[in-house]
């Protein structure tokens, strides 16, 4: 297991702008800013793709960065060229898979510093003229006068190159390239099986097998240009190789025009982790001719159909924008991982087929998405739900290492703690989804809960904790391994395992064993019982020497995890009134203590961190307490200062999708604090009204009309027209349809949500 990320920190308001109201057809992609989270430590790509689509067709300006883990970043000034696989704000580098690089003059093999980029083939380029839009991307290379630009389909990716009138000019193929370095280790990426090939005089297909984060996956390609290549020269170790098929582990190829500016280039790129074959099919099929504007139009339309499955409109148009952008960034992952005629790369490293039906997905960042992301699919995506869950449970079969914690392109990355498949299969199985194994899911989820010895697993069960003297961040691990137990018997229930379900609500419970009554906190424990010293709530641990007692978190933060049994925990405190004062000293302790601290843990508010996502529960749980109202400011709160409409303007890694689901989730009002549990808990809506688009042909609409800055609070809820008086909401209530309406004001009302009979339920 490994334990990611670097980050940042840094807020900002919103400034205020005219308010927006539709007029005409709404056309969504127009509110999309790719560039958001690009800056920063946002981790994001602006290039071209499609809703989940398999290829992310981007430039890439550094690959041995860690702020340019998707490849890109704001502030390297250069692009070394245009690359066709990228991660979507991960904390990890890999992909950037099958690099072209349109060039001018001499022929360079070797990208050159980014302090120097006339020492490479870099190019600087001119940010006036950078473009992105959903599935389209231009810019002009300044160093070598070309305009590049890029639209993709599903499994495809379409460049137009224009280069200056009446000159030569070439395309390197750099099949080296890809994402190096972790974290500033020397931890160099390593290429094996490569190799390329000459097919006529206007293709070449190639595919190798990548060793770094997702070790031993596997990348074909099938490249096609609009005219004939004058002359191909094929390198190994940079050095010229004749013929017109290579083996090796750096290859590379140039491609000759003598003609390039006589009028524009294009190239279309299929992609397939089975084989040439595969990425054959797939760019016939997705890509049959060269028609840019086409395929930039479907492109479009394809994301002007997902984007407007959400439609809000909202007192202020930078938020109208961030909204936009948050649920473009969503639907960049998990991406489509099968090609056109079914076929799959499998954990086993076989080749296997899709039944009719099927679907197969990969990049899923489960530590992450669990929370929110996978929460809003249920209501958005719902014929996507099935695909997605039952490729997780195909996932725990085929793979060696077992239930899927952070899999990627076919391998089992490992990151990460816990084993958050289980709250999406269980989150599935609890909304009633159909087309699923769920006794399938289950043999996989407790192969885990009660045979797998990995990660402290054994101990867990031996002891109902993991000590800390014996497994590093054993505080959240055991935390999360509780929460685990508590989705697996979710699952375990709708199917009618009875003995596993309560086995597993009962060990769900194994958070208390952790738990100091004397000081309010959760702390490590030694395998002979005894609580380990020193401790202070904002350190990382007790040993910081040799490890940490969290992941991504200290004790202020990680005693705030549990996210399923809230009620008894609270009583822990001293009931739910000293559990509310606990969480209002969260929000006031001093952000630094001279404690040593990691940069994951950002973006804060006291000791409360918004730029990772275990925060990202924490301020609903007043839902809980009977004080709704202090949810509604800090979720107001939290909106206007952690998210802002510049390419720095997220808080933290956007890890696939979960930093922009916490704002679009809250700007339409709506939490699951505990996912498997059903329910949606209240906040404080952003949107002024917005009508989502749910299965069947159903509507949810959800209206705040009085909604500006100052009103935060809610005053009051209505339900299909009738008084709503809980401070949360079922799914199977709002998947029926219907008008939720929030009445908004610039005081608290702190009757509404406060008898205990409103409130959300919890370990139920």
């Amino acid at each position: 297991m490994l334990s990611r990320r670097q980050v940042l920190a840094g807020t900002a308001s919103i400034a205020a702008l005219p308010a927006f109201a539709w007029a005409g057809p709404v056309n969504l992609c127009d509110h999309v800013d790719p560039f958001i989270g690009t800056g920063g430590h946002g981790h994001l790509y602006p290039g071209a793709t499609v809703p989940f689509g398999m290829v992310q067709l981007s430039p890439d300006t550094s690959n041995d960065r860690w702020d340019s883990c998707s490849g890109y970043h704001q502030s390297d000034g250069s692009i070394m060229g245009f690359s066709h696989t990228h991660l979507s704000g991960t904390g990890c580098p890999d992909m950037l898979d099958v690099l072209l690089v349109p060039a001018t003059g001499e022929v360079h093999l070797e990208p050159g510093p980014l302090d120097n980029p006339d020492l490479g083939y870099r190019s600087r380029y001119d940010r006036e003229t950078e473009t992105a839009r959903p599935g389209y991307y231009s810019v002009h290379l300044t160093d070598t006068r070309i305009r590049a630009e890029l639209t993709a389909t599903n499994r495809a990716g379409l460049h137009r190159y224009t280069f200056p009138e009446g000159e030569t000019g070439h395309i390197l193929l750099d099949f080296v390239h890809g994402g190096k370095k972790w974290w500033g280790e020397n931890r160099e990426m390593v290429l094996d099986n490569a190799h390329l090939r000459l097919i006529g005089n206007d293709t070449i297909v190639g595919g190798r097998q990548v060793f770094q984060w997702a070790s031993g996956r596997w990348i074909f390609f099938a490249m096609k240009l609009s005219r004939p290549i004058s002359r191909v020269q094929f390198y190994s170790d940079n050095q010229p190789v004749e013929g017109t098929h290579i083996t090796g582990k750096n290859l590379k190829a140039a491609l000759h025009f003598p003609d390039a500016g006589d009028e524009p280039l294009l190239i279309k790129v299929g992609i397939s982790a089975v084989d040439i074959d595969g990425a054959l099919r797939n760019l016939d099929a997705e890509l049959p001719d060269f028609d840019f504007d086409r395929v930039h139009a479907a492109a479009r339309n394809a994301w002007e159909g997902e984007l407007s499955k959400v439609k809000a409109t909202f007192s202020d148009d930078v938020d109208q924008r961030i909204f936009y952008t948050a649920h473009y960034h969503m639907l960049l992952a998990p991406t489509v991982f099968h090609d056109v005629d079914r076929r799959y790369r499998g954990m086993d490293n076989a080749v296997h087929t899709l039944k009719p039906g099927e679907a197969n997905y990969s990049t899923y960042s489960l530590w992450d998405t669990y929370r929110a992301v996978h929460p809003f699919f249920t209501l958005t995506q719902s014929e996507r739900v099935p695909g997605m869950v039952g490729g997780l449970v195909r996932m725990g079969q085929q793979s060696p290492a077992g239930v899927p914690i952070w899999p990627l392109q076919g391998r089992e990355t490992d990151m990460m703690i816990g084993y958050h498949a289980a709250a999406v299969m269980a989150e599935a199985a609890v909304k009633g989804f159909k087309g699923i194994d769920y006794k399938a899911g289950l043999e996989v989820l407790s192969k885990r809960a009660f045979v797998d010895d990995v990660h402290g697993m054994g101990l867990y069960r031996q002891l109902g904790y993991i000590p800390a003297d014996k497994v590093d961040e054993a505080v959240s691990r055991t935390l999360e391994y509780a929460y685990s137990d508590w989705c697996t018997s979710k699952l375990a229930a709708t199917i009618g395992a009875r003995k596993t379900a309560e086995a597993l609500k009962t060990r769900s419970r194994n958070y208390r064993n952790l738990f100091d009554r004397d000081i309010g906190f959760v702390r490590g424990r030694r395998a002979d019982g005894s609580f380990v010293t020193p401790y202070n709530p904002h350190s990382l641990g007790h040993d910081q020497t040799k490890w940490r007692d969290y992941t991504e978190t200290n004790g202020w933060q990680a005693t705030f995890l549990n996210q399923h049994d809230i009620y008894a925990y609270a009583e822990l405190f001293g009931g739910l009134k000293a559990y509310e004062a606990k969480l209002d000293a969260l929000f006031v302790e001093p952000a630094n203590a001279e404690e040593k601290s990691l940069a994951d843990i950002t973006g804060l508010v006291g000791q409360y961190a918004h730029g990772n996502e275990p925060s990202h529960h924490v301020a609903y749980l007043y839902a809980y307490t009977g004080s709704p109202y202090k949810t509604q400011g800090r979720v107001r709160q939290l909106m206007r200062d952690m998210y802002r409409a510049a390419p720095d303007g997220l808080e933290g890694n956007e890890d696939c999708g979960q930093m922009s689901a916490w704002y679009l989730m809250s700007a339409l009002g709506l939490y699951p604090v505990d996912p498997v549990s059903g329910n949606y808990v209240f906040g404080s809506p952003l949107v002024r009204k917005a009508e989502v688009a749910l299965a069947r042909g159903k509507k949810l609409v959800i209206e705040a009309p009085a909604n500006t800055a100052a009103n935060i609070y809610v005053q009051a809820v209505s339900w299909n027209g009738k008084p709503y008086t809980k401070s949360f909401i079922r799914h199977a209530d709002l998947v029926r349809g219907g008008t939720l309406r929030f009445d908004m004001g610039p005081e608290p009302n702190t009757q509404f949500g406060a008898n205990m009979g409103d409130r959300p339920p919890s370990f139920t």
